[in-house]
């Protein structure tokens, strides 16, 4: 009975939860947007898989929130970043090594920059049957020093 649960949850955690083929995003990272809802310009600093669709988090007078895409414009104009590039990219399969049972496999499904650090948003616990009020966040995110690239 271990191993099928096992199976079952490495499955889950490799399985990527928009199907297929990863919907595109609707802006780049360090991408200048206007935002909708306050009228102002900031910079997209992560994009992270939140139910069905993208959530961004954007910079914008030295302050951080989230929007989806119909709160936000993309310009097409690029900041140029002070940090190097993300590692890893969106859907990317990465090894978590502290992770002590089940598969340390997992999917990116976020990238964001947390003082001035790439983090990277992935699934640590398979989702109960039964949604309750105390059901923990199935999500953590994790720096890049901590992750593993899996060749394919």
């Amino acid at each position: 009975m271990t191993c099928v649960i096992s199976a079952l949850e490495r499955n889950w955690f490799l399985s990527p939860p928009w199907g297929q083929q990863i919907p595109p995003v609707e802006v780049d990272l360090w991408e200048r947007v206007y935002i909708n809802t306050t009228s102002t310009f900031g910079y997209c600093c992560g994009v992270t898989w939140y139910q069905d669709f993208w959530l961004y988090s954007v910079i914008c007078d030295h302050d951080t929130f989230h929007a989806t895409k119909y709160q936000i414009i993309g310009t097409g104009r690029a900041e140029s970043p002070s940090v190097d590039k993300p590692a890893f990219a969106l859907g990317d399969r990465v090894i978590l090594p502290c992770i002590t049972h089940g598969t340390k496999q997992r999917l990116v499904l976020g990238v964001g920059l947390v003082n001035n650090s790439w983090c990277y948003a992935l699934e640590m616990i398979s989702p109960t049957l039964s949604q309750t009020l105390t059901t923990p966040n199935r999500f953590t995110s994790v720096n890049q020093q901590d992750l593993i690239r899996v060749l394919l």
